[in-house]
């Protein structure tokens, strides 16, 4: 079999894939109207809604895009004139929900949180109670990839159950790792990616929603047109194609990229993806490198690590440095320290991200680092932080 020449992506996403999921997309030219082609989407869409819930009671909807267009298909189609949505900022994937909010002119409150620390659910269950108009709409991030902190989504659907709220996730990081049961956590909506945990390759995003709700739409002006929920949903009920041109080489490679997982398992994967954290965290450990939040509250899938502190140190340089020698990493997303984020997620092992600690530990040591520099800077703030 042709192999591709491999390259670490340690990314949020998109993540490192196997051969067969790049080469399934070298498939003969096919239109997508085809009936062929509306079998490949109806199981891949099966396959997906089973990922996360029962297909008998929820539906997957595929959109070409990013992750971000699900969770702004959500947002748009779902939340309408008379309806208040309360939006959990706890990371820059929560002000991306806000800036969003702010972009379709929705009514939208937001309840702060500081990205390292857990949600104060007692505060969370306040404000919907004590809003003075009533909260229709709860949108959160389940895994929070700027620091990695894991939100507890089972007992914010609780809240939202009792309060009769409808709760719309976004997952995008989380779906395909970390099991997910939209019914038992009270979930509506969830969005998802077709890269990321499920190891496929980017171009598609997912929404996966009770499919009762999907097919009761309101009547209302829509606000948007190719990302309509509704619409989608219903043009795919009755075709079994996209209403427009989806990304046909993804999907293949996608159908071959669930393959995999069905043989790996979620369970076995997120077990992967676990050892492969506890190798980086102890690597980075033994090089005196501090990380972000408390390891109860880590998805253990991005793990937002403090700069080191030496003269020559430049964080473009130490990508560079690891990029040429085949591995990519990322820059930090928080204002108030300086960081870069590690990710152990795709199709990777313990052994590759060893292999990366050694290149780290060559690039400190080629700038002059002093393991160990900034334990005593950061352990307090470490420390404050996990007790919160």
């Amino acid at each position: 079999m042709l192999t591709v020449r491999r390259n670490i992506l340690l990314t949020p996403g998109p993540a490192t894939t196997t051969d067969s999921v790049k080469l399934a997309q070298v498939v003969p030219d096919i239109c997508p109207r085809e009936q062929e082609f509306g079998r490949l989407m109806e199981s891949v869409c099966t396959d997906l809604t089973h990922i996360v819930a029962d297909s008998g009671s929820y539906s997957a909807v595929v959109f070409g895009g990013s992750g971000t267009s699900a969770v702004e298909s959500i947002l748009s189609s779902v939340v309408h004139a008379g309806d208040l949505l309360l939006i959990v900022n706890n990371g820059a994937y929560g002000r991306r929900m806000c800036e969003m909010a702010e972009a379709y002119d929705l009514d939208s409150i937001v309840f702060h949180s500081p990205p390292h620390v857990a949600l104060d659910l007692t505060a969370l269950e306040s404000t919907l109670r004590s809003s003075r108009r009533k909260i229709t709409h709860l949108a959160v991030v389940h895994h929070e990839t700027t620091t990695g902190l894991l939100n507890d989504i089972a007992a914010i659907g609780e809240l939202c159950r009792r309060e009769s709220v409808c709760l719309i996730v976004d997952a995008i990081s989380s779906f395909a790792a970390i099991p997910i049961d939209m019914r038992q956590m009270g979930i509506q909506y969830l969005a998802a990616s077709s890269n990321k945990n499920v190891q496929g390759i980017p171009g598609l995003s997912i929404v996966v929603a009770e499919t009762e709700l999907l097919e009761n739409k309101r009547q209302h002006k829509p606000r948007n047109y190719y990302l309509n929920l509704y619409d989608q949903y219903r043009f795919f009920l009755e075709t079994r194609q996209s209403r427009f041109t989806p990304p046909v080489q993804a999907l293949y490679a996608l159908r071959q990229a669930i393959d995999e997982l069905k043989r790996e398992g979620i369970e076995q994967r997120y077990l992967r993806y676990q050892k492969s954290w506890q190798t980086l965290i102890d690597g980075i450990t033994r090089l005196g490198l501090p990380y972000i939040g408390s390891d109860r509250l880590h998805s253990k899938l991005v793990t937002s690590i403090f700069e080191p502190e030496a003269p020559g140190y430049s964080f473009q340089e130490m990508h560079d440095y690891l990029h040429s020698r085949g591995f990519t990493i990322y820059p930090g997303k928080l204002d108030q320290f300086r960081t870069f984020r590690i990710a152990n997620i795709g199709d990777i092992t313990s052994d590759d991200m060893q292999s990366f600690l050694n290149l780290l530990e060559a690039y400190l040591r080629q700038i002059g680092f002093i393991p160990g520099a900034l334990k005593g800077v950061i352990a307090s703030n470490t420390r404050s932080s996990e007790a919160k």
